[in-house]
């Protein structure tokens, strides 16, 4: 009879690994080179930042300031993540707001990249949307295919966002459908690329 106890597997005592060993990157001229199904969204990779202005018929306007970091690791997709600040009448920043993570990669065809895209955005407050996209030349435009909530998320049942790379600029729209009302305009911005 082996003195081995089936309850303790042989990782359960091992020596401590390094940090992670894989680099990612939201600059094109360092680190890993950029999947071949990527380049149709070559454009988008990098660190944008600017302003932009909020709203919905359940809430007041209000302007906002963000960050949207995309990036790769050589893989076939991409790593979007947005950190937005409210700002007062002065331009200062009042508190943090909305928060995204998310996943863009584009639909194969065998081994090649189509114009459709995939995307997944969660949130920290609950909501995860599943986005159907397709790109034309530098413009994305995403809408959602499903909607999945936490029981304390607020209802959020669709949504619809355009991207877009304009003049150098990261220019989007974002429509959402919310708390009983329809698809209405909630969030625009235009980012100017500070890394990448």
């Amino acid at each position: 009879m082996s003195d081995e106890n089936p309850l303790q597997p042989p990782w359960l005592n091992a020596p401590p690994v390094d940090a992670y060993p894989y680099e990612e990157s939201h600059d094109l001229r360092v680190g890993p080179k950029l999947h071949p199904t990527l380049d149709g969204l070559l454009p988008y990779v990098g660190v944008w930042r600017g302003r932009g202005r909020g709203g919905f018929p359940s809430i007041e306007d209000f302007d906002f300031a963000q960050e949207i970091r995309i990036s790769h690791d050589g893989r076939p997709f991409l790593f979007y993540e947005s950190r937005a600040w409210l700002l007062d009448e002065q331009s200062r920043p009042v508190r943090p707001v909305g928060r995204e993570v998310g996943w863009w990669r584009p639909v194969l065809a065998g081994d090649r990249a189509t114009d459709e895209l995939e995307a997944l955005m969660s949130t920290p407050t609950g909501v995860m949307e599943l986005h159907i996209g397709k790109r034309t030349g530098t413009q994305i435009e995403f809408v959602t295919d499903a909607v999945v909530r936490t029981a304390t998320a607020k209802e959020v049942t669709a949504g619809q966002r355009l991207f877009g790379i304009v003049e150098g600029a990261l220019l989007y729209a974002q429509e959402m459908a919310a708390v009983g009302h329809p698809l209405s305009p909630h969030l625009s911005a235009r980012l100017i690329r500070v890394a990448g």
